[in-house]
């Protein structure tokens, strides 16, 4: 099957991207409109400690091109505080939430603390979680403990049609477990490495090349590629999100080609 690939950022509201990816001068309702002419996807942040008014989901929907996606945090209240249990009405809710996204709503991610760690109440609790989530939901789930990176936490995955997120993250081992029809791909760093989001700062040549072929291996095994960096990983997650586009072998578009003309001189 064809594969689509979607990569883009983790949030795209920072100051230091002003003058580097954003024109110099741009405003804060400039932003997205800008954001989406270079990428097709991102992954909201803000979802994980509240859902949006409505009035703010159908904000992003309007300013976003067509075809664009949005990927969105489950709201840490289900994950971290209540690590899944007693939360089906609450996801429902979340899901409401995000309706007026319309098509542009990709996957949910339900991001779990690293102090979840695996036994049998804990996968019973994710089984029912997922068993329980709205059929409209398409939702990816990243392990931030090894202890979950087993053969039957992935059967409770492919019996929800859930993805397991391929995770950069400090020590813990990436995934290439293929639990569903879609990736979903994620780059983070260290909060203590990285200061200012304005340039590149960290080499991540060898990352690169483990990616490249990781991903080359499995195109064709699903339907969509989501894929998020973090402004940690590197320093600067547009740039990243370019350089793997440009590995794949991806159109992209270069940030100030898309500026406006009088904003180059």
């Amino acid at each position: 099957m064809a594969t689509t690939i979607r990569l883009g950022t983790q949030g795209w509201s920072y100051d230091d991207w002003k003058g580097v990816f954003y024109p110099p001068g741009a405003k804060q309702e400039d932003r997205l409109p800008f954001y989406s002419s270079v990428f097709d996807t991102v992954e909201l942040d803000t979802t994980f400690y509240h859902a949006p008014r409505p009035t703010i989901a159908r904000s992003w929907e309007r300013h976003t091109s067509d075809g664009f996606k949005f990927a969105a945090k489950v709201p840490r209240a289900l994950t971290h505080d209540a690590h899944l249990r007693g939360v089906g009405e609450q996801l429902e809710q979340f899901v409401r939430a995000m309706e007026p996204l319309g098509g542009k709503l990709g996957p949910l991610l339900v991001q779990l603390p690293a102090e979840f760690t695996h036994d049998d109440e804990a996968l019973r609790d994710l089984d029912t979680f997922l068993g329980g989530a709205p059929k409209s939901a398409r939702l990816a789930v990243e392990f931030r403990h090894g202890s979950w990176h087993e053969e039957r936490v992935y059967e409770v995955l492919r019996r929800h049609g859930a993805a397991v997120a391929w995770t950069e993250w400090r020590e813990l081992p990436r995934l290439d477990a293929i639990t569903a029809d879609f990736l979903y791909l994620r780059w983070l760093g260290d909060r203590r490495e990285i200061a200012k989001y304005d340039r590149v700062q960290i080499d991540r040549t060898d990352s690169f090349v483990s990616w490249h072929a990781a991903l080359s291996g499995v195109l064709g095994q699903v339907r969509e590629v989501f894929g998020y960096f973090n402004n940690h990983w590197a320093g600067h997650s547009p740039e990243s999100a370019n350089e793997m586009k440009r590995r794949l072998g991806l159109p992209f578009v270069e940030p100030k080609d898309a500026w406006p003309q009088g904003e180059l001189f």
